[in-house]
C-alpha cells in the first residue's frame, strides 16, 4: 500500500502547499481551468525589443499624425453615449432594467469593434451601468446641462454627442460649457476661444475655481482678524464727519440768506437771447434725430432679436464666484423643470475641477474634491438659492478619441502614479515646452545635443530625467539618477499646470495661440559643470569624438609585431633587434619584485562611476 503523497503521478506533493480555495478571480479561474482541461501555456520570454532612448519613442511622426486625425474626423458620429431606452409610466422596473442593459451591452460592443476594426485608441471611458443612469436623471431633471472642461484643452474633455442628447430628450432644454482653470490662459486666448464656440452655437463661460476659493479665504482671514485699531479708527472718522457736517449746515444757512437776497433782483432777459437759445436746441434735436435714424437702421429686425434671445455672444472675461450665479440665473428663460426654480446639471471628467466649482459656488465645501472617478456615487441636489438649484453629476469619464496613451497621462484622463511606461509621455512634454523654459523651471542644465544631431531639437526624456534626478537627488541603489521616479514629478507638474502648454482651437495656428517665454537664466556650458554631474547627464559617457579620438591615441602598444606565429613563450625580442631563447624551466618569477597589495575599491574605482 503506498500514500498518496507516494504515488509518482507528475506532481510534487511534498512541495505544494495545500490549501483551500473558495473564491478566485478570473484570471486565476482561468488558469485552473486550463490546467483540469490538461493544457498547458508557456510565456513568451525571447520577444524582447530594445528600444533606443534617443529615437522618440511614442512620437508619431506627421503622416502618422494626418492618418490618426482623418480617422477621428470619418468616425466621429460613431463616437455616442448610451441612451436610455424609451419608457412609458406603463412599463414595469424590471421591463426598463433589461433594457437599458441591453442597450448599453450593444453600446459597449459598437465601441470594441470601433477600437478593433479601424485600430483608433480611446479614452478609457466608464463601463459601470449605474454611473450613466445617474447621467440621464441629472439630465433629465435639469434645465441647463453645463459640461465643465479644462481651459488647457477644452474640445478633449467636451461631449458634443452629450449635447444631441440632452437635444433629444427635450429641445427646450439648453447646453452650456464652463471653461474652468482659465486663470492659466491669457485674454487673447480665452478671445480665440469665445469666437470659436461662438461659431458653434454653444454658450461658453470662463472660471476660476481655484481663484474663487482663495478670494473666499481672504475674506474670511479679512473678517476674522479685524484689530481693535480699525475700530478706533472708524469712531474718530465718525467724529469728524459729524464737526464737517455742523460746519456746512452753518455755511448752509449763510448762503440760503445770499441767495434770498438775489431773488429780490431778477434778471431781465432780452428776445434776442431767447431766440438765439431755441435755435440752438432746435439745432441739438436735428443732429440727435440724425443719430438716431443711424442707430435704428443698425438695430437688429424682430426676427434677428428672437434668436439674439436665444444665443448670446460669448464674454472672454474671467468671470468671479457673483457674476457666474448672475449668469446661471439669467442663462434660461424656458419653462423650468420645477415651478420658478432653474435646476442647472453639472457634468464633467475627474480632475477638471468639477467638485471645486460647486465649492466655489456653495461658499463652503458641500462636495469632497478626488482626482479619480468614482467619488461620488449618486446626483446630488444642491439650492444655492431660492430660485437656483444646482444638480451635481458622478464625474464620468466619457469615449473621446486620443491620438496615444502617452497623451491621456499628460491630460490627468490616466493616473500618473500607476504609469508603466515613462519615456512616452517624457518625450511627449518634451516635444511641446522647449528646452530653456525646462532649465529656468527647474534650475537645470539638460545635456546638449551630439556632434552630428540638430543643435535645436528637442530633448530627449532620458536627458530630461537625467538632470532632474541629479538635481534633486533621486537617485537608485547602482549610483545613477532615479528615471521613472522623475518622470512622476515632472508629469504632475504639467497637469497642474506649472509647467504650461494650451492647445489652441481649430481656427488658430498653435505657434500664434501659444508662446513661451524668453531665456531667463544664463546659458552654462557643460565643460564648466563638475565631472560627476558631467558623468550624471549622460549615461554612455565615451561617445564624443574628442574623447574617443583622446582614447585611441593615447593607448601605446609595447608589445612587437612579428609576421607569422606571435605565441612563442620561450623567445622573446631583444633591444637590438634578435631574438633571443630563454630556458623553460626558469622561474622567471623569482627576479621580478612583488606588487604592493592594494585595496580593490581603489583599483576598480573607474567601474563605480556613473
Amino acid at each position: 500500500m503506498l500514500h498518496t503523497t507516494e504515488i509518482q503521478d507528475g506532481y510534487d506533493w511534498g512541495r505544494l502547499n495545500l490549501s483551500s480555495v473558495t473564491e478566485e478571480s478570473s484570471f486565476q479561474e482561468f488558469l485552473r481551468t486550463a490546467e483540469l482541461a490538461g493544457t498547458e501555456f508557456q510565456a513568451e520570454k525571447l520577444n524582447i525589443q530594445f528600444i533606443n532612448p534617443k529615437q522618440g519613442v511614442g512620437l508619431l511622426s506627421r503622416n502618422e499624425r494626418l492618418n490618426i486625425e482623418k480617422k477621428h474626423k470619418d468616425n466621429k458620429d460613431l463616437l455616442k453615449i448610451p441612451r436610455r431606452p424609451k419608457w412609458t409610466p406603463e412599463t414595469s422596473a424590471e421591463d426598463l432594467q433589461k433594457a437599458e442593459r441591453d442597450s448599453f451591452l450593444d453600446w459597449r460592443r459598437n465601441l470594441a469593434l470601433l477600437q478593433e476594426d479601424e485600430d483608433i485608441i480611446l479614452t478609457p471611458y466608464e463601463k459601470n451601468l449605474e454611473f450613466w443612469r445617474q447621467l440621464w436623471r441629472v439630465v433629465e431633471r435639469s434645465d441647463v446641462i453645463v459640461q465643465i472642461v479644462d481651459a488647457r484643452n477644452p474640445l478633449l474633455f467636451r461631449s458634443e454627442d452629450l449635447e444631441k442628447y440632452v437635444k433629444e430628450v427635450n429641445p427646450q432644454k439648453m447646453n452650456m460649457i464652463l471653461v474652468n482653470k482659465s486663470d492659466l490662459l491669457t485674454d487673447e486666448q480665452r478671445k480665440h476661444w469665445a469666437e470659436y464656440f461662438d461659431q458653434q452655437g454653444i454658450r461658453t463661460a470662463f472660471f476660476s475655481a481655484a481663484l474663487a476659493t482663495e478670494e473666499l479665504k481672504e475674506e474670511a482671514k479679512n473678517k476674522e482678524e479685524k484689530p481693535a485699531k480699525t475700530e478706533i479708527k472708524e469712531r474718530k472718522a465718525q467724529e469728524k464727519d459729524n464737526e464737517n457736517n455742523e460746519e456746512e449746515e452753518e455755511s448752509g444757512e449763510e448762503s440760503a440768506c445770499e441767495e434770498e437776497e438775489e431773488e429780490e433782483t431778477p434778471a431781465d432777459l432780452s428776445l434776442k437771447e431767447l431766440k438765439k437759445a431755441a435755435s440752438e436746441i432746435n439745432d441739438t434735436l436735428d443732429k440727435l434725430e440724425a443719430k438716431l435714424e443711424k442707430i435704428e437702421k443698425k438695430l437688429p429686425t424682430p426676427e434677428e432679436e428672437k434668436s439674439n434671445k436665444l444665443f448670446k455672444k460669448n464674454s472672454s472675461k474671467l468671470l468671479t464666484r457673483e457674476e457666474l450665479i448672475e449668469l446661471f440665473k439669467n442663462v434660461y428663460e424656458g419653462p423650468t423643470y420645477t415651478e420658478k426654480v432653474t435646476t442647472i446639471g453639472l457634468v464633467g471628467y475627474p480632475n477638471v475641477g468639477k467638485s471645486s466649482t460647486i465649492n466655489a459656488l456653495m461658499t463652503e465645501k458641500k462636495v469632497s474634491v478626488s482626482a479619480t472617478p468614482g467619488k461620488t456615487k449618486h446626483f446630488q441636489t444642491l439650492y444655492l438659492d431660492k430660485d437656483l438649484l444646482l444638480c451635481d453629476c458622478p464625474g464620468l469619464v466619457m469615449p473621446s478619441f486620443v491620438l496615444t496613451k502617452a497623451d491621456m497621462i499628460l491630460n490627468g484622463i490616466l493616473p500618473i502614479d500607476q504609469m508603466r511606461d515613462h519615456v512616452p509621455a517624457v518625450n511627449l512634454l518634451c516635444s511641446r515646452i522647449p528646452r530653456h523654459v525646462l532649465e529656468d523651471k527647474y534650475g537645470i542644465i539638460i545635456a546638449k545635443p551630439m556632434e552630428g544631431e540638430d543643435p535645436n531639437r528637442c530633448p530627449h526624456s532620458e536627458e530630461l530625467l537625467l538632470a532632474y534626478g541629479y538635481n534633486r537627488g533621486f537617485m537608485t541603489s547602482n549610483g545613477q539618477p532615479d528615471q521613472s521616479r522623475s518622470a512622476r514629478y515632472v508629469c504632475k507638474d504639467y497637469v497642474n499646470g506649472k509647467l504650461l502648454y494650451c492647445v489652441a482651437p481649430p481656427t488658430v495656428e498653435q505657434s500664434v495661440y501659444h508662446t513661451f517665454p524668453e531665456r531667463v537664466r544664463k546659458e552654462v556650458e557643460e565643460k564648466s559643470l563638475p565631472h560627476q554631474q558631467q558623468r550624471a547627464m549622460r549615461v554612455k559617457t565615451n561617445t564624443s569624438s574628442t574623447e574617443l579620438d583622446s582614447k585611441f591615441f593615447s593607448g601605446q602598444s609595447s608589445a612587437a609585431h612579428v609576421k607569422g606565429r606571435t605565441n612563442f613563450p620561450h623567445i622573446r625580442l631583444a633591444n637590438d633587434g634578435s631574438l633571443v631563447e630563454t630556458d623553460p624551466s626558469a622561474k622567471p618569477w623569482r627576479s621580478v619584485k612583488k606588487e604592493r597589495r592594494e585595496k580593490l575599491r581603489k583599483k576598480f574605482g573607474h567601474l563605480d562611476q556613473h
